[in-house]
């Protein structure tokens, strides 16, 4: 029973659904809507009024020596009136169709990307929640135009099947019963087929989306040293070769239901009605003789019209609930409520830093507890450094920092004041970051350092060559033939650059130095640096960052020596907190740590000098 309501309730949603999508269509695009009803209409118009009225007045006519002339100009009035229906059908494919169909694209994919842009960052990481949105944004324009088309040829569909069955009645009481045949293939044995194809598709889905991910895979650059320097080439051919296999067992488990079904269905559909039809009409003509050839003629047909409107009508109305299940991504992804809305308006928070304070911070993820009633603070103008073990919290934390997330318990404090409260693009503005996990994008090396930056054109060469100094990417990036206006990656680009990751970093870390902004973050900005170039890095970054708030993160505790203020983060808490001397003299976690790594640095030393 509760199966029964639940699938009753997806039915009814997914009927809802296709009424948002003409809705929703019809505010980006009322003029597609329009002419989709008009041409649908006239479609299902064509077909009865020439089975309906235009066989039955010409054999008529014939039949009762209606006179020639007006047998012709009545054909003459219906080849008009078809050309003209013609015409329009051609217009709308030739012209209105085309232009319409961009304006929904442009329409429904700003919308789109405006929502992807909105939704937190928990989103994207949510795999559940992420299959749904590229689900939502695949051919999103075609579905949702299919959809409102659906739904005219389920209403047309359904009042021309009803005027069908009453012209066949008027001309022979007992034909109507073989309109049970297509009935009865189209709602019981097609209805069975789409929902085969639908659960066939959803058990085919984990397959092709691995298939789809090793495609990717085997032409995406940032996988090709990889595929070459080790046997990983294999795994994936396993793996491509399992699902290929796992696509194979899925269509075997579903082969005979489809044949028999399908078999059913074409039998009912066709067969059954228009084998039937002849011997019924062949019979009533030749034995009983009580049908004229002329209506065998005008009823076969009708047949033959009303059974393809039943056609198109079931068609219709199977879509109807099978598109209300696609447009369900689509409308469930529109329709998201944003944890923390990137538009989310809110009090100014100034230009200025004074204080930024984490007071009893706890964050969980998937229900696993990363950062447990933390305490810290950074001061306005201060040098701080995070430190600590892989997964100690400290790029949660900076998330946090950045209300990627908010804090499952506690408060951070921007000057006293609950960072929830600020207008969230204002106090995004304050930081400026440059993330380990950065992306390059298949842009000018001067946009993949603006990033869209309000910085007035006529200083943005000057300022992204004086970040590129301070980062030490200007010589490579001057070396290459376009300089700063030299595309990175070969997506667009044949003659792009694809620099190493080292080199990579250093435009990342640059993105940091041109903004200017009160809060700069460094997380990891040295990781695929040799030791003189970290040393330099550094030295720039403190130098450059004198009046800044600065944090940054970093696993080499060499480079923190100079910092105001070191936090050591252990277990998703504040374990140390001091300058580097007093974090020294205290001979605990950090001093620790501290004491093996330069042991281990030295011993690396004393070997390349050994080698040398």
């Amino acid at each position: 029973m509760e199966e029964k309501k639940s699938s009753k309730i997806k039915r009814t949603r997914a009927l809802k659904n296709n009424f948002f999508a003409c809705g929703l269509l019809m505010r980006l695009c009322p003029k597609l809507v329009v002419h989709e009803g008009v041409s649908r209409f006239l479609g299902y118009f064509e077909w009865l009024f020439y089975s309906a009225f235009f066989m039955r007045y010409v054999i008529n006519s014939l039949e009762t020596g209606e006179s020639f002339g007006r047998i012709l100009t009545f054909i003459i009035i219906v080849v008009i009136v078809f050309s003209s229906m013609s015409l329009y059908d051609s217009i709308l494919n030739g012209r209105v169709y085309p232009i319409s169909r961009a304006v929904v694209n442009k329409g429904l994919y700003s919308k789109l990307f405006k929502k992807s842009r909105n939704v937190e960052l928990e989103c994207f990481e949510n795999s559940d929640f992420y299959d749904k949105y590229t689900l939502a944004m695949e051919k999103a324009d075609d579905r949702l135009i299919q959809t409102v088309e659906v739904v005219f040829g389920t209403v047309f569909g359904f009042i021309a099947s009803i005027c069908a069955f009453i012209f066949m009645f008027q001309v022979d009481k007992l034909s109507v019963l073989f309109i049970l045949f297509p009935i009865i293939g189209n709602f019981v044995f097609n209805r069975k087929n789409s929902k085969l194809d639908y659960v066939r598709n959803k058990d085919m889905a984990p397959y092709n989306r691995r298939i789809a991910y090793i495609n990717r895979v085997m032409y995406l650059p940032e996988y090709a040293k990889e595929m070459r320097l080790t046997n990983v080439f294999s795994l994936m051919k396993q793996h491509y070769r399992e699902s290929i296999q796992g696509l194979s067992d899925v269509t075997q488990k579903y082969t005979k239901k489809a044949m028999i079904n399908h078999w059913l269905y074409v039998m009912f559909t066709f067969t059954f009605i228009f084998e039937g039809l002849l011997i019924y009409g062949a019979y009533r003509t030749l034995v009983s003789q009580t049908m004229s050839l002329s209506q065998l003629a005008v009823i076969t047909s009708m047949m033959v019209s009303t059974t393809w409107i039943l056609i198109g009508f079931t068609d219709s109305l199977t879509n109807l609930f099978k598109n209300g299940l696609f447009i369900e991504y689509l409308r469930t992804f529109l329709e998201y409520k944003e944890k923390i809305p990137e538009d989310m308006e809110g009090a100014d928070p100034g230009n200025t830093i004074k204080s930024i304070e984490f007071r009893d911070v706890s964050f969980s993820y998937k229900d696993k507890e990363v950062l447990s009633h933390l305490n810290m603070e950074f001061r306005g103008g201060k040098t701080y450094a995070l430190v600590g073990h892989n997964g100690a919290g400290k790029t949660t934390l900076i998330k946090l920092l950045l209300r990627f997330y908010d804090p499952t318990e506690g408060t951070i404090l921007l000057n006293g004041r609950d960072i929830r409260e600020y207008d969230l693009k204002k106090y995004r503005a304050l930081f400026a970051t440059a993330f380990q996990d950065h992306r390059m994008f298949s842009m000018s090396v001067l946009d993949n350092v603006i990033m869209g930056e309000n910085v007035p054109k006529e200083q943005q060469e000057q300022k992204v060559c004086d970040a590129l100094k301070l980062s030490g990417a200007y010589d490579k990036v001057m070396s290459l033939p376009k300089g700063i206006q030299t595309t990175l990656t070969h997506e667009f680009d044949d003659e792009g650059a694809v620099l190493s990751g080292g080199e990579f970093q250093k435009i990342v870390v640059a993105r940091a130095f041109v903004k200017e902004c009160p809060f700069k973050i460094f997380d990891e900005p040295s990781s695929a640096l040799d030791p003189i170039a970290e040393a330099t890095l550094f030295d720039n970054i403190y130098e450059s960052c004198r009046e800044n708030t600065l944090v940054f993160i970093s696993h080499r505790l060499s480079s923190v020596q100079n910092a105001d203020w070191v936090y050591l983060l252990s277990e998703g808490t504040v374990k140390e907190a001091g300058t580097h001397h007093m974090l020294m003299e205290q001979n605990g976690i950090y001093a620790d740590m501290y004491s093996k790594q330069a042991r281990n640095y030295l011993a690396i030393s004393e070997e390349g000098g050994v080698s040398a």
